[in-house]
């Protein structure tokens, strides 16, 4: 009996934690649904030197993404997706597009860390990150929400809640296109062969 109310516990315990995240994904659906990203420029600290949209040739887009090196699944999930819609693009096309991941968590992802994690995906893949201000500012132009969750149980201590859309941005910080997560290429390559065509 006592052994069943644990569970019972337990079984609380995770269904407020449940609750409290449905509640913050609706949050964030909702914010998505206002009047949309703006954009603009980005320049911040990366694993290539001081990394800037305006950098960018006339042809070119940048993938950009919002995530950090520990996040367990939908990071590398999503970058795995920018490298196999990039091997898709013949090399030409290829060579107009430039993949960035920006940090979100400025504590533990050094430029150091974020050219570990970069390399594994490619030499294309840019890590970007900068002060606590710098993300936010960037951020919320882009309509990107986060939160640190705590996890003191875990090894991890925390993680991070984030929002998980690839944008497509041009030199002047244009978004061309917003692609929703998913764990298959075929919306991002779709997006990319729709703007690099155009």
């Amino acid at each position: 009996m006592k052994r069943l109310g644990i569970w019972m516990g337990l079984g609380v315990i995770v269904l407020i934690i449940a609750l409290g995240g449905y509640a913050w994904y609706q949050q964030q659906v909702a914010s998505d649904a206002g009047s949309g990203p703006q954009g603009g420029p980005v320049e911040l600290p990366s694993t290539h030197g001081d990394f800037s949209l305006s950098q960018l040739g006339d042809d070119q887009l940048a993938v950009l993404f919002f995530g950090y090196t520990s996040c367990p699944d939908v990071c590398p999930m999503s970058m795995a997706v920018v490298r196999q819609a990039l091997a898709e693009l013949d090399e030409a096309s290829r060579e107009r597009v430039v993949p960035v991941m920006i940090s979100v968590d400025p504590e533990r992802d050094t430029l150091e860390r974020l050219t570990e994690y970069t390399g594994y995906f490619g030499d294309a893949f840019i890590g970007a990150t900068g002060s606590q201000a710098q993300l936010e500012e960037v951020a919320e132009r882009y309509g990107v929400v986060w939160r640190r969750v705590e996890t003191p149980e875990s090894a991890m201590e925390y993680t991070i809640d984030h929002s998980s859309s690839l944008y497509l941005v041009d030199r002047d910080g244009r978004i061309r296109k917003r692609v929703l997560y998913s764990p298959a290429p075929h919306a991002l390559l779709s997006a990319l062969q729709s703007e690099l065509d155009g």
